[in-house]
Formats: C-alpha cells, sequence, structure tokens
C-alpha cells in the first residue's frame, strides 16, 4: 500500500484498494482505510511536477558500452515471496562484459540503500564512466544523482515508457525471471537474498552468453584490455557502428 501510494500519489484508499484487488490482495476497503490512517496518508494537494531527464540518444544502441566499466546500466524487476508480499531485485550490469556486478534482494528499495549499493561496488571494482537507467524514482533521486555526480560518473537517462532502450537490463531481467524467479519458491528475505547471491555466481561463471561467443561473462571480462590500456583508447570506439550495438539474443 505504502509503495503504490508513494507512486500515485494522487490515488485515495478507495483507487489504491482497487489496485490491491487486481494485484491478488485479498483485502476489504475497511482494512486498507484503517491501514491508510494508521500510515497517516492521504491525497497531496499540492504536487510537485516530475522532471524526466530521457532522451532517445541515451539508449543502448546509441551510446554503447566500448570497454570494460565503460557503461554501466541498472534496473528493477519483482517477485513474490511464498506468503505473497513482495520482494524486489536490483539488478547492476557491465554491459561490455554483460557481467552481473549486483543482484540485490528487498521488500523494498529507498534511493538511499541504492546508493549504498553503488558505493560498494565503485569501491570494489572502480567507478564506470557512465552508467544507464530509466526514470524511477529510486534511480532520478537527489541523492543518488548527488553520489554518481561526486563519484564523477555520468548518467544516461532513457525516455520514459522506452524499456527498450535500456535492452542490457530488459534482457538480463528476462533471465532472470526464465531461469531463477520461475523456479524457485522463498519463504523468506534472507532466502531470496542467498539464492540470488549464488545464481549471479553462476550467470557469470559457468553460464555461456552466446553474444560472448558462449564464453562466461567473467572470462570474457578477464580477457578484455585494460580501459586505459593504448590498445583500447575510449575515444576510439565511442562510435561504433550501430549494427554493432543492437543488442543480440542471449
Amino acid at each position: 500500500m505504502l509503495s503504490l501510494a508513494a507512486r500515485y500519489p494522487r490515488y485515495g484508499y478507495r483507487r489504491i484498494t482497487a489496485i490491491l484487488r487486481k494485484e491478488g490482495w485479498r483485502v476489504n476497503r475497511k482494512r486498507v482505510y484503517r491501514l491508510w490512517h494508521e500510515a497517516g496518508l492521504k491525497i497531496r494537494r499540492n504536487c510537485r511536477k516530475r522532471r524526466h531527464l530521457g532522451t532517445g540518444g541515451n539508449a543502448c544502441h546509441e551510446r554503447c558500452a566500448s570497454y570494460k566499466d565503460h557503461v554501466w546500466c541498472y534496473d528493477f524487476t519483482h517477485d513474490r515471496m511464498e506468503n505473497g508480499k513482495s520482494l524486489r531485485f536490483l539488478a547492476v550490469l557491465d554491459e561490455y562484459t554483460r557481467e552481473c556486478l549486483a543482484l540485490e534482494v528487498g521488500p523494498s528499495f529507498k534511493a538511499v540503500e541504492v546508493v549504498e549499493v553503488l558505493k560498494h561496488l565503485f569501491s570494489v571494482r572502480g567507478e564506470p564512466s557512465f552508467i544507464r537507467s530509466d526514470n524511477g524514482t529510486e534511480f532520478m533521486s537527489e541523492v543518488v544523482r548527488r553520489q554518481l555526480a561526486a563519484s564523477g560518473v555520468k548518467t544516461l537517462y532513457i525516455d520514459p515508457g522506452s524499456p527498450w532502450q535500456n535492452g542490457y537490463s530488459e534482457s538480463f531481467n528476462s533471465h532472470l525471471e526464465d531461469e531463477f524467479l520461475r523456479r524457485e519458491v522463498f519463504t523468506s528475505v534472507l532466502e531470496a537474498q542467498q539464492l540470488s547471491e549464488l545464481w549471479r555466481e553462476d550467470y557469470n561463471t559457468r553460464r555461456p552468453h552466446s553474444s560472448l561467443g558462449y564464453q562466461t561473462p567473467a572470462d570474457f571480462a578477464a580477457e578484455c584490455v585494460a580501459r586505459d590500456s593504448a590498445a583500447l583508447r575510449p575515444e576510439q570506439h565511442i562510435q561504433r557502428s550501430t549494427e554493432s550495438c543492437i543488442p543480440v539474443g542471449t
């Protein structure tokens, strides 16, 4: 209910009840009304207008990764535990090597939690040049943008309602759902976290990736030339052909 209220600030408890029922929650209007008032929720009279920072020029087939840690991308996908409670999965990928750098799981994610994931990755992996995402509130929040700016990471926001522009994340989420989420029943958040980390390691080190010539992402990454090598200067690879940049099936 809190998640829906944050996403739809102009909706009242009656409309939220209808959405919950449509999503499969067996709740009546009186219970939602009670919880709504206990949480102190109300329709905001003065809402700030949303700013969309996306542009088609930031799509993955326009701004291509040319070397390891050149462009990362991140996105959320959803699942439910056995008891019906929601789970969110945050996946961070290196678009060039196809490595899944992080697969975090929780009942919900706030912007500060996204920042903690990024700060950990920056400390162990280093900062990418760019990071691509949609216009989700967690990615567009001021705290996330400040952290990225402080780390020297430039943002590539895609057009609103255009998930195909973040094609690497979309492809990964598709495989995540098909090969993992549809095959596992989670009884707790801790179990989901542990199984997700095992699957991430298997994805990186054992799963052949067709667009990498059926190498694993870890094997391919190990063979990549360092980004500061004279053999692979970033400026020589920024303008790759559109054909070579379109994500292929995995």
